[in-house]
């Protein structure tokens, strides 16, 4: 016979280990201890698909060991064990709490976010002395009436349910200071939330909202409210009266203005891009003096006032995607402005370089441009009779030479540049040429004498029917503007501008895309606008590897070619206003990108 016995097979040596494991309770009993003393007990991320009754009588059991004949150290007296006040359930499989969670009436925080929980059991109400409670992240679909009576919570945490409404007995927990409905299905909002006085934090973002209970403005305490990604259309002017409030999300909504906030003072942060705002007005600002953030990308505005120069606190300010076509002045004396973003807009007026340089460097530019504007309605108001003064009565402006390098004669409705303008240059070397607004018919031909140095022509807004040789011969050319002129064609000679980064053409006669564009490869930025142009060749577009915005609004394109999603390096195509019917409007609206992966998505291979 086998030493093992009749059947010959020795012991499992860990049977005894597997048995004491299938065992083991889902809760060690040393936690149980643990919790005893310390009045705490974490039981998140345990698998659990139901709280062992253990754990609900924690508070009432007399434990095991005071059944039996054992002598406790000082320690170990499980007499003076203390009431448990912090339960974490979180991040488990529960899909109910048991009601003999009214056994636990010392508890101060319950979290039980991130499980399976239809409903909460009424005597949750019971909990007279919780203060914080998270159930976020679970599947929710209501509230018991029972929670208006935790009269100390101050924290209630629900977001990530399915929420569609809020009870009216939510306005009985008038200690919360802080709470969240965020990602739910809530369509409106009781008037009882106005009593919630103390509270300092309400997220509303993410749900379907169309409209804000005017109550809210009793919330004088609060100083964050975030709306985001919700269905709002308008905004109730007693919003104005949360006097508290320091930041305020409004992103992602339906909204067609900005919100009149005039006893906000304290608002330091103002969220309200991706709607559709299309105006500011000094209404809008004279009030937000305490603002460091404003945030206004994705929306339709046309231009900004120069009220903007009261916001003397702005840090950044967010003007991405918008239809902006220049910026006021002042807000180059903005003093703590460090970040002002304006990518997508349709910037005409700011050469392209310049906007390429930050915020600081752009910053400058608006004073310098504020200084000139100053000097000429000094020179315009009080003339000088000297040996400069023009038979027109128009003064040289020699400061703009000698210190900003730019020669200046715009706005005169003159039908040509005096010979006078030219002479005043002497051995100065300048880099800018501004005659815009005149009622020139050719480009000046002594241009050509400052081809050593200027690099930035301007002759928009003028009668001029041709580019002539003299212009081409200016090397040293990076930016050209000839807005809103009679030109319907551009010379091969201007092939010669190897420099050149920029062109703005808007507004002209054109028919045709101009064919020498397509051969300077520097070309950073073409606006051509408003012409009359049918068709665009991709496959020589695709060859401007640097080409970086391209506006073609308002032309005859009856098509646009898909192989033009191929222009990797585009990141601004503006394409609205023309008769083609694909690319969709619902495709424009969402931007270049998905513009450009549309065009890709209909080449046939």
């Amino acid at each position: 016979m086998s030493r093992f016995g009749r059947g010959g097979r020795a012991p499992d040596p860990r049977a005894g280990f597997r048995d004491q494991k299938e065992k083991e309770p889902p809760v060690p009993q040393g936690l149980i201890n643990a919790a005893r003393k310390s009045g705490q007990l974490n039981l998140s991320g345990r698998g659990l698909s139901e709280v062992p009754s253990s754990v609900w009588r924690i508070n009432v059991d007399t434990p095991e060991e005071a059944h039996t004949n054992v002598q406790f150290g000082g320690t170990d007296r499980w007499w003076e064990q203390t009431d448990l006040t912090k339960l974490i359930l979180a991040s488990n499989k529960l899909q109910s709490l048991s009601e003999e969670l009214r056994l636990l009436p010392a508890l101060v925080v319950l979290d039980v976010h991130d499980n399976l929980l239809p409903e909460l059991p009424r005597e949750i109400g019971e909990l007279v002395n919780l203060q914080r409670l998270n159930i976020s992240h679970n599947k929710l679909k209501s509230l018991p009436e029972e929670l208006a009576q935790l009269q100390n919570l101050k924290s209630l945490l629900l977001h990530h349910n399915q929420l569609e409404e809020v009870p009216n007995s939510m306005g009985q927990l008038t200690a919360l200071e802080e709470l969240d409905f965020s990602n739910n299905s809530l369509r409106s909002l009781s008037s009882c939330l106005g009593a919630l006085t103390y509270l300092t934090r309400l997220n509303l973002s993410n749900n379907k909202l169309k409209v804000l209970p005017p109550e809210i403005s009793h919330m004088k305490r609060s100083r964050q409210l975030d709306c985001t990604s919700n269905l709002l259309e308008d905004i109730p002017p007693s919003l104005a009266g949360m006097d508290c409030l320091e930041q305020l999300y409004l992103r992602q909504n339906k909204l067609t203005f900005l919100p009149e906030l005039p006893d906000c003072k304290l608002l330091k942060e103002l969220h309200v891009g991706n709607n559709q705002i299309s105006t500011v007005g000094p209404q809008h600002l004279t009030h937000l003096t305490s603002l460091c953030i404003l945030e206004l990308r994705d929306n339709k505005l046309k231009s900004l006032p120069d009220e903007i120069i009261l916001l003397k606190g702005l840090e950044r300010l967010d003007l991405s995607n918008n239809d902006l076509g220049s910026l006021p002045g002042a807000l180059g004396n903005l003093p703590n402005l460090k970040s002002l973003q304006l990518e997508g807009n349709p910037l005409r007026g700011i050469r392209r370089d310049i906007l390429s340089k930050g915020t600081q460097e752009l910053l400058k530019y608006l004073r310098d441009r504020i200084q000139v504007s100053a000097l000429k309605s000094e020179e315009n108001t009080s003339p000088v009779v000297t040996a400069m003064t023009l038979p027109s009565d128009s003064v040289v402006n020699t400061h703009a030479i000698t210190t900003l390098k730019t020669l200046e004669y715009s706005d005169k409705q003159a039908a040509a540049i005096p010979d006078a303008v030219f002479d005043a240059v002497g051995s100065c070397l300048v880099t800018t040429v501004n005659f815009i607004k005149n009622q020139l018919t050719e480009v000046p031909p002594r241009i050509v004498e400052l081809k050593e140095s200027v690099c930035d022509v301007n002759l928009g807004f003028n009668k001029i029917p041709a580019i002539t040789l003299n212009l081409c011969m200016l090397l040293r050319l990076t930016h050209l503007d000839m807005r809103n002129n009679f030109l319907s064609s551009l010379p091969d000679e201007l092939e010669a501008l190897t420099h050149l980064q920029s062109i703005i053409l808007s507004f002209n006669r054109f028919k045709t895309f101009p064919e020498v564009l397509y051969r300077i490869p520097t070309m950073d930025t073409i606006l051509i606008s408003s012409n009359q142009i049918g068709c665009i060749d991709p496959l020589q577009l695709i060859k401007l590897t640097k080409l970086s915005t391209l506006d073609l609004q308002n032309n005859d394109l009856l098509q646009i070619p898909p192989a033009l999603g191929n222009c990797e390096s585009i990141r601004a195509l503006h394409l609205e206003g023309n008769p083609f019917r694909n690319p969709r409007a619902a495709i424009l609206a969402k931007g270049t990108t998905a513009v450009l992966e549309y065009l890709r998505s209909r080449i046939t291979t």
